[in-house]
C-alpha cells in the first residue's frame, strides 16, 4: 500500500509501509459462519415469516458489528516508517494519527509467538523517550524484516555509516 506522497515533507521518503496481517480477519470470518449456521437453523426451526425476518435482521446486525467494523479498521489502519518519522494512521470518516520523529525512537524490537510464526507475522515494539514510552504494533507481516529496515534507518540517522577519513 502506498503512503500518500502529499503527506510527506520535502526530502522525506517511505522506508516501510504496512498494515496488520490479514489473520486479524479470521475471527470475524468465523463469527459470520457461526451466525449464518445459527440463522439457517433458526429459520428452519421456526415456521413464521416474522420470526424469519427477526432472525435475518439479527444476523445482519452481527455481520455489521463483528465483521464490517473490524474489516474497516484493518483496511484503514496503516503503519509507515519514513526516513524521518513513524506514522500510524487509522480511520475512514473520522481519522486519527500518531507521529513519532525517528530521532526520538530509542529502540525497535519484535516479538513472535507460536501462532505468529505460523502466519509469518509478529509484534513490533517501538520505544521512544516520551511519557507514552512505547507503541506495540500487533500482527505485523514479516516483522523481522520490518524491524531490520527500521533499525537500519535509525542507524543511518545516527550517522552510523559515516566514514572517519582522519580529516
Amino acid at each position: 500500500m502506498a503512503f500518500p506522497s502529499k503527506l510527506l515533507n520535502e526530502g522525506e521518503h517511505v522506508v516501510v509501509s504496512t498494515r496488520t496481517h490479514p489473520k486479524a480477519l479470521i475471527l470475524p470470518a468465523l463469527v459470520v459462519l457461526v451466525a449464518l449456521a445459527a440463522a439457517v437453523f433458526l429459520t428452519r426451526l421456526v415456521d413464521s415469516s416474522v420470526a424469519d425476518l427477526v432472525v435475518w435482521v439479527l444476523f445482519l446486525g452481527v455481520v455489521v458489528w463483528f465483521v464490517v467494523g473490524p474489516f474497516l479498521r484493518w483496511l484503514t489502519t496503516t503503519y509507515t516508517f519514513t526516513n524521518r518519522r513513524f506514522i500510524k494512521r487509522s480511520g475512514f470518516i473520522a481519522k486519527e494519527g500518531r507521529t513519532i520523529p525517528l530521532n526520538r525512537i530509542s529502540g525497535v524490537d519484535f516479538e513472535i509467538g507460536v501462532i505468529d510464526r505460523i502466519f509469518g507475522c509478529g509484534t513490533l515494539v517501538v520505544s521512544d523517550a516520551s511519557t507514552d514510552g512505547r507503541v506495540e504494533l500487533s500482527d505485523i507481516p514479516d516483522v523481522e524484516k520490518v524491524q531490520l529496515q527500521v533499525s537500519q534507518e535509525l542507524h543511518l540517522l545516527s550517522g552510523g555509516d559515516r566514514r572517519d577519513d582522519g580529516s
